[in-house]
């Protein structure tokens, strides 16, 4: 396997890393080890290539994400005059539609495979970013860009399930968190470009051309998924995808509760895009530009810090380690509040970020231990359900408490949400401590 002129090799240990079943499963062949070099070093070698490809994929999918959508609420508002509280609406619509097609997504993925789910996904949110380019440009009717915006969420969040589900066929369980966090970096990674370059952009030219930009990028990360990318799931089974087979994932009560609780924390976390944007440059008086670099920020330390977080955070048990990750969360967006120099804003966001790669990992392990092996695909698209309800939600929150407030009011905006965020900490300690650590174990086991 060759990408970029550099050989991808099975970079892990078969007694260390996946155990003689798994590699058994596992459609990568094992292939000699680099014995010198960049790819010898220990944290290659520690990880199936199939992570790392996935890896890959999520750096170019996050780039055009990133170049595009942070700022469709702030062009909403400021170029074509819709109230946040409109906006907030309009994100959680979409969000509502989204969670649909995740769920979709992901009990197709256990049906057909991850990769023809990835691969869809991949063309249908690189064609729809160039209708939103042409529709931008034409300044269209506001309900036909939002109408196509729902569809690109709709493609965006159909590879997630696939995506995640793939971590957990080709990792051991007691290393999830460890594959969750190398993916997370490659899609910061991919993040920390767009929005330093979507800020620019905005400030230069048409907000259309960033969705040109968000279409190439896509092209390539479709390119690199047809040429690269291999199957992690062989696919079976004849059950019918329904929304009443997807809500039967509820009937896990364990898992259910969890998901319910990160509604409510993805509600507070949801403010990093839309509030966010329109906060600091609206209300707080910053730049553009100067508002893509804090996403910039964020994204270049989650790089920087997720690994060694993630091993740290991993020995710790998993009610602390969520509790803890919200606690720095809560404090960062309280720190939102006090905000007036732009320095400060840097120092929030790094307080943020940290809360960030504490929780992160260690939520999506928790989801990959609790899934059956036949249902993994269907857990990632239902708790995507949360993230994806919480997400949308949490701008409609954000939307009132800025409209509702004080026109220089900064406290009154993130004193709320922070509470959303503690209150859920505290919620996931509690479950996490009633959590029997056999019932984990054999839910995860069923087949």
């Amino acid at each position: 396997m060759r990408l970029l002129g550099v050989h991808w090799v099975a970079f892990f240990d078969t007694k260390e890393i996946l155990g003689t079943n798994q590699l058994t499963d596992s459609p990568y062949p094992q292939y000699k080890l680099p014995q010198k070099g960049l790819f010898s070093n220990p944290i290659f070698r520690r990880f199936p290539p199939g992570v790392w490809m996935v890896t890959i994929i999520g750096v170019l999918n996050s780039a055009s994400f990133s170049l595009s959508l942070p700022f469709l609420s702030l062009y909403l508002n400021t170029q074509r005059g819709v109230s946040m509280v409109m906006v907030g609406l309009i994100i959680l619509g979409s969000g509502l539609i989204a969670s649909a097609a995740q769920m979709a997504a992901g009990m197709m993925s256990d049906r057909i495979g991850r990769r023809p789910i990835i691969l869809v996904s991949m063309a249908l949110a690189g064609s729809l970013f160039v209708v939103m380019a042409i529709l931008i440009n034409a300044v269209a009717p506001v309900w036909a860009i939002v109408a196509v915006y729902f569809l690109v969420r709709c493609g965006l969040m159909a590879a997630r399930p696939a995506t995640q589900a793939l971590i957990v066929d080709l990792m051991p369980k007691a290393r999830l968190a460890e594959g969750y966090g190398i993916l997370r970096m490659g899609q910061n990674l991919g993040f920390g470009f767009g929005p330093a370059i979507g800020g620019y952009f905005w400030a230069i030219t048409s907000y259309a051309w960033l969705f040109v930009g968000a279409a190439v990028i896509s092209g390539i990360c479709l390119f690199v998924t047809v040429t690269h990318l291999k199957e992690s799931h062989v696919g079976g089974g004849t059950e019918q995808v329904s929304f009443a087979a997807a809500l039967s994932t509820a009937k896990d009560r364990t898992f259910l509760v969890f998901t319910i609780i990160s509604v409510i924390a993805f509600m507070g976390l949801g403010q990093f895009i839309s509030t966010m944007s329109v906060y600091t440059v609206e209300r707080v008086g910053f730049s553009t530009v100067q508002y893509g670099s804090l996403l910039t920020l964020n994204a270049i330390m989650v790089v920087l810090l997720q690994y060694p977080a993630t091993r740290w955070i991993g020995k710790l048990d998993k009610a602390t380690a969520l509790l803890l990750g919200m606690s720095v969360y809560t404090l960062g967006y309280l720190s939102m509040g006090f905000v007036g120099p732009y320095g400060m804003a840097l120092g929030a966001m790094a307080i943020i970020t940290v809360g960030e790669v504490l929780f992160s990992p260690m939520s999506m392990a928790v989801v990959g231990e609790l899934s059956p092996k036949s249902w993994r695909g269907r857990y990632q698209g239902f708790y995507g359900l949360s993230e994806t309800l919480g997400v949308s939600l949490g701008p409609t929150l954000g939307g009132f408490l800025l409209d509702s407030t004080a026109p220089d009011g900064r406290l009154s905006v993130w004193l709320p949400i922070a509470s959303v965020i503690m209150f859920a900490g505290l919620a996931f300690y509690a479950w996490g401590k009633k959590l029997r650590p056999s019932a984990a174990g054999a839910m995860a086991t069923q087949d």
